[in-house]
């Protein structure tokens, strides 16, 4: 379900609305045409962030998934910058092959060998 605040109903909004119908109408009528009657799902409800953790275990999470560069740590900074290039060409070509979780543990350990190896504070932007 989705809710829409606007101060007027743009074209976008109504090719949205229009394509919706028609799915809806398209999956109504295979369901009368196979006897299928919708049912709610059975779960329990979980937490909205499902898998979002606490600060402490994401660090430990991305230490985890940084332990095969835990080698480069006592390499000399050009060693390490070597690396970091290598893994980001293979996160790159990863997100590209849509391999998020991929990229994203690949991510966890450039920023690892940046902090710990290099001593380079977060990159984030803020």
């Amino acid at each position: 379900k989705a809710i829409l605040y606007a101060d007027k109903m743009t074209g976008s909004m109504e090719r949205a609305l229009a394509e919706t119908d028609r799915r809806r109408d398209k999956q109504i009528a295979y369901n009368k045409e196979h006897d299928i009657t919708p049912q709610s799902i059975r779960k329990a409800v979980t937490t909205v962030m499902e898998g979002a953790r606490s600060k402490a275990a994401k660090e430990q999470a991305v230490q985890m998934a940084a332990e095969p560069d835990a080698k480069y740590l006592a390499k000399p900074p050009e060693q390490i910058m070597r690396q970091i290039k290598k893994l980001e060409q293979e996160m790159y070509t990863r997100a590209r092959n849509l391999e998020f979780e991929e990229a994203a543990t690949l991510r966890d350990r450039i920023e690892f060998l940046r902090a710990k190896g290099l001593g380079l504070p977060d990159r984030k932007a803020g």
